[in-house]
């Protein structure tokens, strides 16, 4: 059972190495995905060549946080594979404790697995990783998630634009995405530059990396948005669910103020 226990350990820290690696690059200014993407790569040594490793090499901090990983990666791929090998080649493990080794395994792995998950382990690891930034580095931390109330179905994506897509050609005037209840930060142009907070006269082109920032469900329609008919049928669609959860907030809003309205009436009587 030791050895076991000896990769558990292993992968919890593995894990954890990630965990607190994607925060510190989430604080240095790169979206979750990106960063959670990045941090796998590095500490698992896969080294995908995209276009987002570009925004981690040329910068110097997340430069240095992805050369930590690659390094513990290295050393704790050898270690799980060593701690494999204890587990499973042993020949005088009888039947029951082999039993045991993997039902330990399974219900240890799978315990890890929803740590992983957890988004309370998530606010209490960003805490933890801020105070540490703030207090042994020079990096400018920032919550973004809390400065853009990143929770209730508010997230923000990165949108690779594609040539059939239902924004390609279109200004954004024409695409009245804030109709949506969407908003967008900024764009990174097929021919690497980059603008932020465009304006209405900004064509979209092929190949344009969309940031935007709006509920769950609107991004993820857009996301699969073509061309044609269909496309304007769902811009339509898209458009009256915003006014409906529009109207909704209103109402919930109003209903919040009353109920404020009432108790302090009733706490002056």
């Amino acid at each position: 059972m030791a050895s076991v226990l000896t990769l558990m350990i292993i992968v919890t820290l593995s894990i954890l190495t990630t965990r607190v690696a994607t925060l510190a690059l989430i604080h240095t200014g790169l979206s979750g995905q990106v960063a959670k993407f990045q941090a796998r790569s590095a500490l698992t040594g896969v080294g995908f060549a995209t276009r987002e490793s570009e925004k981690v090499v040329t910068h110097p901090v997340r430069r240095r946080i992805i050369m930590v990983l690659m390094l513990l990666g290295n050393v704790g791929i050898i270690s799980v594979l060593a701690s494999l090998v204890l587990t499973f080649l042993d020949e005088q493990a009888s039947t029951l404790e082999w039993t045991y080794r993997l039902a330990a395994l399974t219900v240890g792995l799978g315990l890890l697995w929803w740590v992983s998950s957890s988004a309370i382990v998530d606010q209490w690891l960003s805490r933890w990783v801020n105070h540490l930034l703030k207090k042994y580095t020079e990096i400018d931390v920032k919550d973004f998630s809390g400065l853009l109330h990143l929770s209730n179905g508010y997230k923000i994506s990165e949108m690779m634009v594609e040539k059939d897509h239902w924004m390609t050609g279109k200004t954004l005037t024409e695409l009245k995405l804030r109709q949506e209840g969407l908003n967008l930060l900024g764009i990174e142009k097929n021919n690497g530059n980059y603008i932020g907070l465009p304006h209405g006269d900004m064509t979209i082109s092929d190949g344009d990396l969309l940031i935007l920032y709006g509920k769950d469900e609107a991004l993820s329609s857009l996301n699969k948005r073509r061309r044609g008919m269909a496309g304007r049928r769902e811009h339509r669609k898209a458009i009256a669910e915003q006014q409906k959860r529009e109207k909704e907030d209103e109402i919930a809003a109003r209903g919040v103020v009353e109920d404020t309205k009432d108790a302090t009436t009733e706490d002056v009587r």
